[in-house]
């Protein structure tokens, strides 16, 4: 596996492990006006627009996984259904918790889903700690979507 910053063609790769890995940890656990927007179209057009920020995990020539950061927030981290499991979110997760140090933060921070319980133990085992619930404002269009969530902190 390599890790390696993000590029154009990187993109539709980005969107679908995006796209289907955002339905698994939030459908039921975000308001249904959040579920409503967020389309497989709208993955798209996001993953494209989002590249600077992103560093994706290659195994063999497939986009395994990607993480985005941005100043102290890792903002995402998906990784493939056929690539779970098998250490790339942990080594994403990493890569992540160095972007922020390098960026002078000396804590990270992110927003999961109150409702997603295989997140929160993910990022529990990772040395994640609980800083309690919060309202995450999702971005919509030209306004904000509160959504229930926990923010995870950790040292860099």
């Amino acid at each position: 596996m390599t890790v390696r910053r993000a590029v154009a063609a990187d993109a539709e790769a980005i969107a679908a492990i995006w796209y289907a890995g955002w339905r698994d940890g939030h459908l039921g656990h975000v308001p249904a006006a959040l579920v409503a927007v967020r389309t497989e179209e709208s993955f798209g057009t996001r993953a494209a627009e989002r590249i600077a920020d992103t560093t994706v995990a290659v195994a063999g020539d497939e986009v395994a996984g990607f993480v985005m950061v941005v100043g102290d927030e890792v903002e995402q981290v998906y990784v493939g259904s056929a690539h779970r499991g098998s250490g790339v979110a942990a080594e994403l997760l990493a890569e992540a918790e160095r972007q922020v140090k390098a960026g002078g933060y000396d804590e990270a921070w992110l927003a999961v889903a109150t409702g997603n319980a295989r997140a929160r133990r993910f990022y529990e085992r990772n040395g994640w700690r609980d800083g309690g619930p919060f309202d995450y404002p999702a971005s919509v269009g030209d306004t904000t979507l509160p959504v229930p969530c926990h923010r995870y902190l950790k040292r860099t």
